[in-house]
């Protein structure tokens, strides 16, 4: 028997049914080992030395295929054909090894195939190879390299930047990419233009527009109008009239099609059309694969099997007919840098299966959609067009218009797709059609406007524009967009509006900090260098090891130098680098502020940015006397918009007392007199971002809270609807129940109340009942889900039976899936194992003598989170 190892199920199920009953097809459910996520995983002073380990999970993958190979003679490697899948098939076998399972007379084999047809895996069966060494050690060097950056740039950020994230060396490059952008854009000034439109009438009637193209000679450039003034004298004189054509010209315009997708391109492509975000595209494109109906989804190579350009052409042909074939199959090169181009690009593994014919739901249909339009368009015939330019000139010379038009005189492969663009990108389809006309010929000036523009400032990044955007510079690889997209938005990095990446508050703090004292790891230049290091490794013609010496070197030595670092100092630092955007010159509404940094409280002090145990916010230098503090941002936001001293929202109906809205640290809040302590309540998220819209009602109603409910029927305690750190609840005594509504706090009931407690009471911190999860994560490798709690001694993450507490570092509604199988794959295997109940032992008989001792007193055990 010969034993095949894929990575998924699905796969392993398509590809069992190829091979016949002389294999046995298991999966290894991905990687089955990883670093464990302490210090000295990987160590520089060991040689690089790496420890590795598989969490309770894949250890029982390892087993099964270790008891399935005493009856095979043959163990078949068919992970996926990257560094991912090469790396994945040698840790099974170090893992067999290690195991002891490898018998010296099994044969290891090593088959890869870019697509899961029968074709195509009885092909690969038949030309076995030896595990690639080279890209298995290219996989180590990455994977020892984001480490060794993760885990030792990440303390030096906790520590001198409280409140911060981890920082990853690919994703802190994508963050920067994502600031600098916002940068330019807070810095941008528009400046104003204006251009003279005109309406005319040709000689058979037709309507058609022009602008000012020349005056008096002169071409007209962008500023040349730069007033109003200006636009109103070239006016004047486009409205004498008169106009007659002076030039014709009519030149074709061809248009190729693009390439077939690589994955990033596909990436692009399914944002701009479809909407998904990578994580969804790659996830769709995963499924589609393990189905058997596209090639392997993570490369960048352009090209298509030659049997796969024979069934486009040959599709193209039955339906599109000869005149959308050319002559000559169409091949593409890469302009990506750094690009392998090591396999296929993506395409339909069966070109006869149409869109329409494909029965996939939802995602898949419309992303095999894409991917079917795309790779048969892309060996479709040139799109040809006339485009028309004509120039009229006024009857005193003084004039010159101009009117274009682009006229479609062969749709091409545009029949069947048009690729989609970035906002900012040039796009030239939008010119209309043209009336018929020739040199002398008179037309009609019917009217003349001019029109005010201003410059735009550059377009935020989208997910697509930003993978494009890494893909030119040459940073990361295919397989690794998905996942940096989502680090970014789950770390709280960034957030996503519509489709355009904003940078947070904390994203930008962690960016000026490691442009200031780890400027090297975070330039486009450096991190591409590394990328193409990488390359050369996979090529066999650099040591790894040596690559992460002369890395090391350097980063431990730049690691050392932050151990003096003030905090002062990194105060110092982003109060300069950040000095625009936290404290801007200009008020919402673009008035001069003359001195930004002055305290609007004290009128003394001077702002600056503080660091507290929740991030930074803006402090005045004459604390504690002065108490002024506010967030971290205030470019017009709608804290920023509050005063120091307060906004008065109204007089409370009963108390008579003025109800202030204010903010501070944590943002804003409203608060009342009352005899010497303030009666103060905070705003729910959703009214923090709009706290100028806060009522009067609003505030008396959340200064009631904590509302009771009423009385619990047991023992007339009563129960208590409020706000906290995790959300909406209701609380009985010491048991608190999660509610899922921020409106049931002031609607919900007492026979429901009395529910949720009790349904809490029962089961206690297991997520069930009363108890609501925070946040739902996704699934483990198992099938079962994973979710977020707020617990007693703190949120924790929650998998079957296992409870894992999230370490401080970590904010409860960031974590990401990734680090929840972390924490309860650690979780479990520290766990220690249950013991068997040792037998009762028989009574000894009482000493008729014995003296009886004083009862000791009980201790209460010790709680524990489940």
């Amino acid at each position: 028997m010969k034993l095949v190892v894929v990575e998924s199920p699905a796969k392993a199920k398509t590809i069992n049914k190829y091979l016949g009953k002389d294999y046995k097809v298991l999966a290894s459910y991905g990687h089955i080992r990883d670093l464990p996520s302490k210090n000295g995983s990987v160590d520089p002073d060991n040689d690089f030395d790496m420890i590795w380990e598989a969490d309770s999970k894949s250890a029982k993958r390892i087993s099964d295929i270790a008891n399935s190979l005493k009856d095979a003679d043959t163990l078949i490697l068919a992970t996926d054909p990257d560094r991912e899948g090469e790396a994945i098939s040698w840790h099974l076998v170090e893992a067999l090894k290690k195991r002891r399972a490898l018998k010296k007379d099994i044969h290891v084999e090593r088959v890869v195939f870019n697509a899961i047809t029968k074709n195509a895996v009885t092909t690969a069966m038949e030309h076995p190879r030896q595990i690639d060494q080279e890209l298995v050690d290219a996989y180590l060097a990455r994977r020892a390299l984001d480490y060794l950056v993760g885990f030792n740039l990440s303390p030096v950020l906790w520590r001198k930047l409280p409140g911060s994230r981890s920082a990853g060396r690919v994703q802190s490059v994508a963050l920067r990419i994502v600031c600098d952008r916002e940068n330019e854009i807070e810095l941008f000034r528009p400046q104003e233009y204006w251009n003279i439109a005109a309406t005319l009438r040709a000689p058979d009637g037709t309507d058609f527009e022009a602008r000012l193209h020349a005056l008096d000679g002169d071409t007209l450039k962008k500023f040349t109008l730069g007033n109003k003034g200006d636009a109103d004298k070239a006016l004047e004189i486009v409205q004498a009239g008169g106009y007659s054509v002076s030039s014709v010209e009519a030149k074709p315009v061809k248009r190729n099609p693009p390439p077939p997708f690589i994955t990033s391109t596909l990436q692009q492509e399914a944002s701009r059309k479809l909407g998904f975000g990578a994580k969804r595209t790659m996830q769709a494109a995963q499924k589609l694969y393990e189905e058997g109906r596209i090639t392997y989804m993570r490369t960048d190579g352009v090209n298509m099997a030659e049997e796969a350009y024979a069934a486009a052409r040959s599709m193209i042909q039955s339906n599109y007919g000869a005149r959308y074939l050319p002559e000559n199959t169409r091949r593409y090169s890469s302009k990506a840098k750094n690009a392998q181009e090591a396999h296929e690009a993506v395409r339909p593994t069966d070109f006869n299966l149409r869109p329409e014919d494909y029965h996939g739901d939802g995602d898949l249909k419309k992303l095999y959609t894409l991917i079917w339009r795309r790779a048969v368009a892309s060996q479709m015939e040139t799109a040809l067009f006339e485009r028309t330019t004509i120039d009229l000139a006024s009857k005193d010379k003084r004039a010159t218009l101009r009117a274009t038009g682009q006229v479609l005189v062969f749709d091409g492969f545009i029949k069947l797709y048009t690729e989609g663009h970035d906002a900012g990108d040039d796009e030239d389809d939008a010119e209309g059609r043209l009336p018929k006309m020739e040199q002398g010929q008179h037309a009609d000036l019917l009217k003349a406007e001019a029109n005010q523009s201003f410059t735009a400032p550059p377009p935020r990044y989208t997910e697509a524009s930003l993978v494009k955007r890494l893909e030119e510079l040459g940073i990361g690889r295919p397989s690794t967009y998905a996942s940096t997209m989502s680090t970014l938005e789950d770390r709280g990095y960034v957030r996503i509006e519509g489709k355009a990446l904003i940078p947070e508050d904390k994203g930008r703090l962690v960016t000026a900090f490691l442009e200031n004292f780890f400027s090297r790891y975070v330039e486009y230049d450096f991190t591409a260098g590394l990328e193409e290091k990488l390359d050369v490794i996979s090529d066999g013609k650099l040591d790894w090891k040596a690559f992460l010496h002369e890395f090391w070197k350097q980063f431990a030595a730049d690691i050392d130098g932050t151990k003096d670092l003030r905090v002062s100092a990194v105060l110092d630092a982003l109060n300069e680098t950040l000095g625009a955007y936290v404290f801007p010159r200009q008020d919402a509404d673009g008035n001069p502020i003359e001195n930004p940094r002055q305290c609007p409280l004290c009128k003394e002090g001077e702002l600056s940015m503080k660091l507290g145990r929740f991030g930074a916010f803006v402090g005045c230098s004459r604390h504690p006397e002065c108490k002024f503090t506010r967030q971290f941002s205030a470019d017009g936001d709608a804290a920023a918009a509050i005063n120091p001293d307060g906004n008065e929202i109204g007089i409370h109906p009963e108390t008579g007392e003025m109800i202030y809205l204010k903010t501070g640290r944590f943002g804003p809040y409203v608060e009342m007199a009352n005899g010497e302590k303030p009666k103060r309540a905070s705003l729910t998220k959703a009214e923090k971002e709009k706290p100028q819209e806060l009522t009067l009602e609003r505030a008396v109603e959340l200064l009631l809270l904590p509302r009771e409910v009423g009385r619990h029927p047991e023992d007339n305690e009563p129960i208590l609807a409020n706000f906290g750190r995790f959300g909406p609840y209701v609380q009985h005594g010491k048991t608190y129940a999660n509610l899922k509504d921020p409106a049931d706090v002031f609607n919900i009931g007492l026979n429901r109340a009395v529910a949720l407690i009790e349904d809490k009471k029962a089961n206690p911190g297991r997520g069930r009942g009363g108890a609501t999860p925070l946040k739902e994560l996704g699934n483990h490798a198992d099938g079962e889900p994973i979710q977020v709690f707020a617990g007693r001694y703190g949120p924790y993450v929650k998998h079957g039976k296992v409870n894992a507490t999230i370490p401080k570092e970590i904010a409860p509604d960031t974590i990401t899936l990734e680090q929840a199988i972390e924490l309860v794959n650690a979780r479990a295997a520290a766990a220690p194992a249950k013991k068997k109940a040792a037998p009762k032992k028989k009574a000894a008989p009482k000493k008729a003598a014995a003296k009886k001792k004083p009862a000791a007193k009980k201790t209460p055990a010790a709680k524990t989170e489940d």
